[in-house]
């Protein structure tokens, strides 16, 4: 994870630095409309752990289309995306990088929280889109990616069944939410691509990503044994040296 503070300016005005959190959005009462839901234990657990919110206190609406801003507040959440280390010269817009943006709705620091840490998005997004289970899956496993250090896997391609139907540049994503088992095909063999995904579908595929990088965490970093030895025989060191060695 990067530590440096970045700056950004966004105009030539007088300076004024600003510092955004990810709000917390952990909720005192538990979904009420979970019952038959599969995947009810698992957006327990996301609410406990304050990444998931409901329409309201104590509803989740599990069945509800996810939006474009729902599923990027999502995301931004799973990836504990931040503007901690950011200092910014005006306060930012939600506008300055999505035009179609709402600068006082709900959503607008998750899109610039999204934007400065890297999310590709396109600046003409459409907040309220309804989001279809390949655009999720695709931003979910491109996010989280690029900000884990995952292990490289020798991936061997699933034969997905509706593969033409998927949008090719989904593919590699896809490929690899499978082999996380982040996704699953259904038992023709179909990921339905195009489907328009669920809430509860969309925070299964967060609790699912969220436990492969729990259980395959970063490798520690290896020493850099050339880097030790030279500075072991640097000219201002009182070690012998070994004749005919630098």
């Amino acid at each position: 994870m990067k530590t440096k503070t970045k700056t950004i300016i966004l105009s030539t005005v007088t300076a004024l630095s600003l510092t955004f959190a990810v709000p917390s959005f952990a909720a005192a009462n538990p979904f009420s409309d979970l019952t038959n839901i599969a995947a009810k234990d698992k957006i327990i657990a996301l609410q406990e752990k304050g990444l998931v919110q409901g329409i309201s206190d104590n509803l989740f609406a599990p069945n509800d289309i996810i939006t474009a801003a729902q599923g990027i507040q999502l995301i931004v959440n799973a990836a504990n995306l931040n503007l901690d280390l950011v200092r910014f010269l005006v306060e930012p817009k939600a506008t300055d990088y999505f035009k179609n943006a709402d600068n006082d709705a709900w959503y607008a620091n998750a899109l610039i929280t999204a934007s400065v840490n890297g999310v590709v998005l396109p600046a003409d997004l459409d907040p309220n889109k309804k989001w279809t289970r390949e655009e999720f899956t695709h931003l979910l496993i491109s996010t989280i990616e690029a900000h884990n250090n995952l292990p490289k896997l020798k991936l061997v391609p699933v034969e997905i069944n509706d593969n033409k139907d998927l949008t090719i540049d989904y593919d590699g994503s896809i490929q690899r939410a499978l082999a996380y088992n982040v996704v699953k095909l259904d038992e023709q063999g179909n990921f339905h691509p195009k489907a328009e995904i669920t809430r509860a579908e969309a925070a299964e595929q967060i609790y699912n990503v969220l436990e492969y990088v729990k259980a395959h965490p970063a490798p520690s970093p290896q020493p850099d044994v050339e880097s030790e030895t030279n500075s072991k025989r640097s000219p201002s060191s009182t070690s012998p040296q070994i004749p005919g060695t630098k």
